[in-house]
């Protein structure tokens, strides 16, 4: 128990909605640990001046994440995915990578998705989604955080102002300019991720099976007709699933790779392996959107071979792994 009757229990309950907020705002999985240990550490210090009868501790811990996380964005650049910014190819020459900096990056569903909101999942999932952070990057640090307070995480107009060190009509007014900003730069619509949904995980089973076989026909099957494929931090994309089903077939890099399921940001997605030594090793995160029963988009995201542990993922797979054991 810390002074002021504050336990480290009740700090360490906000963890989850604690990163999920600041990964909205930051869109950078290393800068979200990094504000949101600097906020529990900033929480703690300052215990003794938390009062109960003036704020809910949600809303005291959130005023100190959003000053850490305005403070991060003031020099930083606005993130994006490669679809946002990219060049268009034909061929799988990536030409060179750009600053990992300017791309939003993935973070595994189980420190986004708040177990104990089981009625807000669909919300949250929404809200995580690649393109939806990307989005959310369009507008001012202070219009960001408006949105997601109010119209993600559902706090007052009086508590946001609260957190925000401003009034409720000033609230009101960056929260209108916030929506209309975002609805100039809405993603494309996608059919809400369900495990639960036979559809969606036999689409899935198909992409695998027809990934691991290099079979072009079957590839271009499940993909939409204007499917867009790009990797990170490679300002490179592909549309077209007959071109992505085309430069995917016929990749000697990617024979006798394995795809593993692992869900990102909301959405159905995979940890990649490639042959190596005699036994499969992390290649990259691969994540996956769905639009009317077929696959609209694949980001794989070099470099993150070594977040795999983070996503749930084995070290390694044998090299005699077969799609059956899964």
């Amino acid at each position: 128990m810390l002074a002021g009757g504050l336990a480290i229990e009740d700090l360490e309950a906000l963890r989850v909605p604690l990163t999920g907020y600041c990964y909205r705002l930051l869109g950078s999985s290393s800068d979200t640990d990094d504000a949101v240990q600097e906020t529990l550490i900033r929480a703690s210090s300052k215990r003794d001046q938390y009062d109960p009868s003036r704020a809910r501790l949600s809303t005291w811990v959130h005023r100190i994440a959003t000053n850490v996380c305005i403070d991060m964005l003031r020099a930083a650049k606005r993130r994006a995915l490669v679809m946002d910014v990219g060049s268009t190819g034909d061929t799988a020459d990536l030409g060179a990578p750009l600053p990992p900096d300017m791309w939003v990056e993935p973070m595994p569903d189980s420190r986004l998705l708040d177990s104990r909101d089981p009625g807000g999942v669909v919300l949250q999932r929404e809200s995580v989604r690649l393109a939806f952070i990307a989005a959310l990057q369009y507008l001012t640090p202070h219009q960001r955080a408006v949105l997601v307070l109010r119209d993600v995480l559902v706090f007052t107009a009086q508590e946001t102002a609260e957190i925000l060190h401003t009034t409720v009509p000033a609230v009101n007014s960056a929260l209108q300019r916030a929506r209309a900003s975002l609805d100039a730069n809405r993603p494309d619509p996608f059919d809400i991720y369900s495990p639960e949904d036979a559809g969606q995980r036999d689409l899935l089973r198909r992409y695998v099976t027809a990934f691991e076989s290099h079979d072009i026909a079957e590839l271009t099957a499940v993909l939409r007709e204007d499917a867009v494929a790009s990797m990170p931090p490679f300002q490179w994309r592909l549309e077209g699933a007959q071109k992505i089903a085309a430069v995917t077939g016929a990749s000697d890099s990617c024979a006798g790779a394995r795809l593993v399921p692992c869900p990102i940001n909301g959405a159905p997605g995979f940890g990649q392996y490639r042959p190596s030594d005699g036994v499969l090793r992390p290649f990259a995160l691969v994540s996956v959107d769905i639009r009317d029963g077929q696959i609209t988009q694949l980001v794989t995201f070099l470099g993150t071979q070594h977040r795999f542990a983070e996503f749930g993922l084995p070290e390694s797979l044998r090299a005699e792994h077969v799609r059956g054991d899964r």
